[in-house]
């Protein structure tokens, strides 16, 4: 894993290829074009499913310490306005409530993620269209097709990097997320092609995301879908509102992927033939676990062995997982530092203390990042006999694939390896699963009663006259029953 110097940076300029006319108005003429009976039953049926599973974790994170200190930041700065936040009373201004709907989606690492272009798509779309959507008084399907479109683009246009975003230090999801909420806000505000090219040329001066939480567990990942939610507003209405930006926010010397991922080669045709045909939600795959999605197979294949070979902690001689080396750089390096997280932010992060966690524990969900857990002696004495190395059979970007391999101290061999993870496409969660997990986060902060009639209202959305009855499921902030 090598974060590349700028000097070398300037050695590989970004090269797009086959580019007839700017992406950005490819982009606004087939956002523009998209019809709801344009969109396969499929996908719309998914779509409720992901947006649901993101609203259940934003009423989780209701329950940690970030949340409580990300809402006190709006105090010192004031906010009024027509948009709701997730379990708060009253109202903010949009961009405010997009910035911290996107955090609560985002905040505990448990959202879903679209795995070729590595990008949180729900957690940046969604909280952009719900503003709007409140704050215009719009239909379920409006809210669904423009958070739809958001997450299309986004999709594409992360895959087409080939992961280079992480290589060279920013996160995907902030960097990218920012685009597909731009049109799709810019599409729900009346904005002509024009002003969806322009809008998307606007957001390319506030993109952002930088990959330094990785240094020591701190919360600024958490940030970036609720940024980029809450910029991709501000571009829209400058945008639709005359103001200028770029023709082009994606090619040319100072575009987009020459600032972001220098050194790939850019298909503008491919992004514009697939979007809204071959759908790319169909690809997002919504978490088991609240830890980064390259840990989710070696867990998975951690516990798999753990049961098949009834392991205890004290058989295990020494443990290798199995990755693509290309995810060494966010979850296995610097390799001591993962093996001892100094918090649960960071924990997130760490394959050494996921998988040692699996296999003393039995399981994986939010209780393992408390600290009880997170500072237990076993745990942490499994995890300083784990290293990490390349495995050829890795799927990824296309899947985040990987193993575990175990040495007992009796001298046997176990491996087990998962070539496609659970969740990702082929391995997709269902409904029942969904529901599960939304039930049990929303417990956290709400009743059941409270929950369930969320769930319903949530699945029943492209029936919904306008979205108010649904905001006010949303701003319940009534504890659970005891």
């Amino acid at each position: 894993y090598h974060v590349r110097t700028f000097a070398e940076r300037d050695m590989q300029p970004s090269h797009v290829k086959h580019q007839t006319a700017p992406l950005a108005r490819a982009i606004a003429e087939r956002a523009l074009a998209l019809k709801v009976d344009g969109v396969p039953q499929d996908v719309w049926d998914y779509l409720k499913l992901c947006l649901a599973d993101a609203v259940g974790i934003a009423f989780a994170s209701r329950h940690y310490d970030f949340a409580a200190k990300s809402l006190q930041s709006l105090d010192v700065l004031g906010s009024k306005g027509s948009a709701s936040i997730i379990r708060q009373a009253g109202t903010v201004a949009l961009r405010d409530a997009a910035l911290m709907n996107g955090l609560l989606i985002h905040g505990l690492d448990y959202d879903d993620t679209h795995l070729a272009s590595v990008m949180h798509c729900s957690a940046s779309a969604l909280p952009a269209t719900l503003a709007l959507a409140e704050h215009q008084q719009l239909d379920g399907r409006s809210l669904l097709l423009a958070t739809l479109i958001a997450i299309e683009i986004d999709a594409l246009l992360g895959t087409q990097a080939g992961g280079v975003f992480q290589q060279v230090g920013f996160h995907p999801t902030g960097v990218v997320g920012i685009f597909g909420a731009t049109v799709a806000a810019a599409r729900l505000l009346g904005g002509d092609e024009a002003a969806l090219m322009k809008s998307q040329g606007v957001a390319l001066s506030l993109s952002s995301g930088s990959m330094a939480f990785l240094d020591d567990g701190s919360w600024t990942k958490r940030l970036h879908p609720g940024w980029a939610a809450s910029s991709a507003l501000q571009a829209a209405s400058l945008g639709v509102s005359g103001f200028e930006g770029p023709n082009e926010a994606y090619g040319g010397r100072f575009g987009f992927y020459a600032l972001y991922a220098p050194g790939t080669a850019i298909e503008t045709e491919a992004i514009s033939e697939q979007l809204f045909t071959e759908w790319a939600l169909r690809a997002v795959a919504i978490k088991p676990y609240p830890i980064c999605h390259f840990n989710h197979a070696p867990v998975d294949a951690a516990l798999v062995l753990r049961e098949q070979y009834k392991l205890s902690v004290d058989e295990i001689a020494s443990i290798t997982v199995l990755l693509h080396e290309r995810q060494f750089g966010v979850v296995v390096d610097p390799i001591e530092s993962k093996r001892a997280p100094q918090g649960e932010y960071d924990a997130k992060f760490s394959v050494p203390y996921a998988v040692a966690t699996a296999l003393t524990a039995g399981r994986f969900g939010l209780a393992e990042l408390e600290d009880a857990a997170r500072l237990d002696s076993d745990v942490l004495a499994l995890a300083q006999r784990i290293n990490c190395e390349h495995d050829a059979r890795s799927r990824y970007p296309d899947s985040f694939s990987g193993g575990v391999r175990v040495l007992t101290v009796d001298g046997r061999v176990l491996e087990h390896f998962e070539e496609i993870n659970r969740g990702a496409a082929g391995r997709l969660l269902g409904a029942e699963q969904v529901y599960e997990k939304f039930m049990a986060n929303c417990a956290l902060t709400i009743s059941h009663e409270q929950a369930e009639a969320l769930w319903r209202s949530l699945q029943q959305m492209d029936e919904l006259e306008d979205v108010t009855g649904l905001m006010a499921l949303l701003r319940t902030e009534t504890n659970k029953a005891n």
